[in-house]
C-alpha cells in the first residue's frame, strides 16, 4: 500500500514488515539467496509451491526440495557443479528452479531420492583448488 511522504510513527514498522515479506517471498527456506525461480516471467505461479533448503558439511552439499503434486517421471535434474536446476512440467504446473550451490561440487557424484514429494540431492564437495607441481 503506497504511503504519502508525511512522518508516520509506523514507518519503521512498515519498512521492517516489507523487508521481512521480501525475504519470505524469496525462494529458499534456509538461505533465500541460494535459490530463485528463473521462469517467473513466463508463468507467475511457477515454483510457488517449491520450498528449498541447502545444507553443507565439510564432505558434502545437500539440497532438499519440497515439490508437492509432482511425479518422479516429471522431474528433470541438472547440475554444472555450481548450480542445480530442478525442472518439472505437469498438467497442473510448470517450474524451473535454479539453486546456486554454496560451493563447487562434483556433479558426477550426485545421489538423488524422491519420496512423497520430497526431493533430496547430495553431492560431494569438489576441491577448491588443485596443487601444481613445479619441475
Amino acid at each position: 500500500m503506497p504511503r504519502d511522504g508525511r512522518d508516520d510513527p509506523f514507518d519503521d514498522l512498515f519498512d521492517e514488515l516489507e523487508r521481512l515479506m521480501d525475504e519470505m517471498m524469496g525462494a529458499g527456506e534456509m538461505d533465500v539467496s541460494r535459490a530463485n525461480t528463473s521462469n517467473a516471467a513466463a508463468d507467475p505461479n511457477a515454483g510457488r509451491d517449491v520450498h528449498v533448503s541447502v545444507q553443507e558439511t565439510d564432505a558434502e552439499v545437500r539440497v532438499i526440495a519440497d515439490i508437492p503434486s509432482v511425479d518422479r517421471e516429471a522431474l528433470d535434474l541438472r547440475c554444472d557443479g555450481t548450480v542445480l536446476t530442478i525442472a518439472a512440467d505437469t498438467d497442473r504446473q510448470r517450474f524451473n528452479e535454479r539453486i546456486d550451490l554454496p560451493t563447487r561440487v562434483d556433479e558426477h557424484t550426485a545421489e538423488a531420492t524422491f519420496n512423497n514429494g520430497i526431493l533430496e540431492v547430495s553431492f560431494e564437495r569438489r576441491e577448491d583448488s588443485a596443487s601444481i607441481n613445479l619441475e
